[in-house]
């Protein structure tokens, strides 16, 4: 038996899940820019990006208790390096947000996991190339 979840935002364009340390469902909303939170019995709590055109997509728990994800947009300003999106993010289960930008310009992070090593690790789909981000 399949059962669907209608998720607040009706245009959001749902992007990776996965399960949280917390034993809920993480998932991204691509068009909204919000990491979406959903317990089994569908309690649903939204979480907005600090920008909503970051595009969240992949989602994983790290080794470290957060969800950490991929913000593939780049929005620029003339003559600019991306300004919103191209970075690796990460959410407490309590909703707070840190962003790390990743090296190259427009790489559009994708798809991410955590490695046996303890790193995230990413792909980036513009760039042709996978990502590794060391834990601080």
């Amino acid at each position: 038996m399949v059962t669907e979840f209608t998720i607040p935002t009706a245009t959001a364009k749902t992007g990776e899940i996965t399960t949280g340390p917390d034993g809920a469902l993480w998932f991204t909303e691509s068009v909204s820019g919000k990491i979406e939170r959903i317990t089994t019995d569908d309690k649903i709590t939204e979480f907005a990006l600090p920008n909503a055109d970051a595009q969240p997509w992949g989602i994983t728990t790290g080794p470290d208790g957060a969800l950490w994800f991929t913000e593939s947009s780049c929005v620029r300003q003339p003559g600019s390096r991306c300004i919103v999106g191209n970075k690796i993010g990460r959410i407490t289960t309590n909703g707070l947000i840190t962003e790390f930008t990743v090296p190259s310009d427009g790489s559009g992070p994708h798809s991410i996991t955590t490695g046996p090593d303890g790193a995230l690790w990413f792909t980036e789909y513009y760039g042709s190339r996978v990502g590794r981000l060391v834990l601080p």
